[in-house]
């Protein structure tokens, strides 16, 4: 599974979906079948739902899915633009840099002081072209280009 395309997918409610194809579809040695021969091309993203095992966002072909018996289950094909593409790299990179327990980024404080101790939350910075400036975590450092590309909840 492409993790970082899931996990910015979900954020933003968008998978870029140009087609589906919903039938009985198995996983066997870690291989899809039951879809058209001429649905997805090599490369390509897509996404699996109602599978128990499964459910994410894979590119064509997959080959490490979780072997899973016959399932009545839906796969959309997507058109993800290179920009989202490279928005889930920054993520990523952003993430192993500052989404770590021990980066100040994570703290929930921005501030706090104790009789003569204080302490203030440093700023990730990213030269004024992101979200907020002290963000908390990936969504509110990247909210800004991440917009454009929401959906309404609901409309997929």
């Amino acid at each position: 599974m492409d993790e970082k395309m899931t996990m910015l997918c979900k954020e933003i409610n968008n998978y870029f979906r140009v087609d589906s194809y919903t039938g009985n579809l198995k996983v066997e040695a870690g291989v899809l079948i039951g879809i058209p021969s001429d649905f997805l091309q090599d490369g390509q993203y897509f996404c699996i739902r109602d599978s128990v095992f499964n459910d994410g966002v894979y590119t064509y072909p997959a080959k490490d899915l979780a072997d899973e018996k016959e399932f009545k289950g839906t796969i959309w094909a997507m058109a993800v633009p290179k920009e989202v593409i490279s928005l889930a790299q920054e993520i990523a990179d952003w993430n192993e840099r500052y989404g770590g327990v021990d980066s100040p980024s994570m703290s929930p404080f921005n501030s706090e002081s104790f009789g003569v101790y204080s302490y203030s939350k440093g700023s990730v910075s990213s030269g004024g072209s992101e979200g907020a400036s002290n963000p908390n975590d990936w969504r509110e450092f990247f909210s800004v280009r991440l917009s454009r590309y929401r959906r309404i909840r609901g409309i997929l």
